[in-house]
């Protein structure tokens, strides 16, 4: 109980002296603010940012960047600028003001690390493939852009991975559109759609279920077709499977893809017997 009762003194101490400092240090801060010293404000800003402040660097940074114009710290200043944006995950801004940093200074030292910068926080900007693809497309754009003009940069590969990692995404955005035209059982529209995904995206690893979805969305429209329809529909269901065990003979679609074909072939044989049973009659 002693030992106790002799610790909450100290406690009560550590605490106090640590609410002083960082008042002064917050004080010092507020300050800074409210100062008309720019290379003092200039060199607190730099202090904070290289200490990995952002919060404080970039709003003194905000205050500075128009008293900076023509100055050879703006430079810095407005790259400096941008970053703290990217590293407070405001990436909208961060885009923004880095690409604003390499239109105003090409040939800067930053400027391959602004581009680059530019093209990843687009990236982080970038929604899930369940939304609009929008920004997706712009940080493509963007990273592909970086690319061309910096191909023997060092942050190539850790570009060419995010472009593959959006592409992918655009990539299961594709399929997915074009599977929902299936579960809707809008089966005309879903045949179209699965057939362009296929085209555009030849090396996807959806792509075998996109063959076989073409396929189930063919036979079913064929079923429900009207009578003058069906023989062209259910032929086209038949070469849609030769094609899908060419590609894929050992596909784990191929049990149900045979009973489509297999019922496929029964209506096509029972339309071809009534039609000789039709000329017969005649």
């Amino acid at each position: 109980m002693s030992s106790m009762l002799s610790i909450r003194p100290v406690l009560c101490f550590v605490l106090l002296l640590s609410t002083l400092l960082f008042g002064a240090c917050n004080s010092g801060y507020q300050k800074l603010l409210k100062s008309s010293d720019v290379n003092k404000k200039y060199e607190a800003a730099v202090q904070y940012y290289e200490k990995g402040d952002y919060f404080k660097a970039g709003t003194l940074l905000e205050d500075l960047l128009p008293l900076l114009k023509g100055r050879p710290e703006s430079e810095k200043a407005q790259f400096y600028f941008a970053n703290t944006n990217f590293q407070q995950r405001n990436y909208t801004l961060g885009a923004y003001y880095f690409k604003s940093f390499y239109d105003t200074y090409p040939n800067s030292q930053y400027a391959e690390e602004a581009t680059f910068l530019h093209a990843k926080s687009q990236f982080r900007d970038s929604p899930e493939y369940e939304l609009d693809q929008t920004n997706t497309l712009l940080a493509l754009e963007s990273i592909q852009e970086f690319l061309n003009r910096y191909p023997e940069s060092t942050f190539r590969p850790e570009a060419e991975n995010m472009s593959q990692d959006l592409q992918k995404r655009v990539e299961n955005k594709a399929f997915q559109s074009a599977r929902l035209y299936q579960q809707l059982r809008y089966y005309q529209a879903a045949v179209v759609a699965l057939g362009d995904f296929q085209q555009q995206y030849p090396a996807s690893s959806f792509n075998e279920e996109a063959a076989y979805l073409k396929l189930e969305s063919q036979y079913n429209l064929a079923k429900e077709s009207v009578e003058t329809k069906q023989r062209e529909r259910y032929l086209e269901a038949v070469a849609f499977y030769q094609q899908f065990i060419d590609i894929y003979p050992q596909s784990r679609y191929l049990k149900t893809a045979e009973t489509m074909y297999d019922n496929s072939r029964d209506a096509l044989a029972k339309m071809k017997t009534a039609e000789a049973g039709a000329s017969a009659a005649k």
